[in-house]
């Protein structure tokens, strides 16, 4: 099954993972393919679940606070901030022009 420039454009927006060679679009196609297999799998009848524990009780344990008020450390590794939040850009990975998708993605 091959994958467009568009839903590779969309998947390199959302995961900020980089598919630029051709070895990072077989894996996502074979990825897809292994995914496509859950289609077969016959669900009528069977109610959704938000957990697989959701019918046992869960014991919470304490929240004791043992460090804090180091807000002003943390924020010195901060490459950029605004007020006391980290600045975190758009995507991490320089993506590539859509021509340029299209020459491996045909090459695939």
């Amino acid at each position: 099954q091959k994958v467009s420039v568009e839903v590779l454009d969309h998947l390199e927006h959302l995961a900020l993972v980089d598919f630029r060679d051709s070895e990072g679009v077989e894996r996502l196609q074979k990825a897809i393919q292994f995914a496509d297999q859950l289609h077969e799998v016959n669900t009528d009848g069977v109610e959704p679940m938000d957990s697989v524990l959701e019918d046992r009780c869960l014991y919470l344990r304490e929240d004791d606070v043992t460090e804090g008020n180091c807000t002003k450390e943390l924020l010195e590794n901060a490459r950029q901030k605004v007020e006391e939040y980290f600045v975190a850009p758009p995507g991490n990975i320089p993506l590539p022009k859509l021509e340029e998708r299209e020459t491996f993605l045909h090459g695939s």
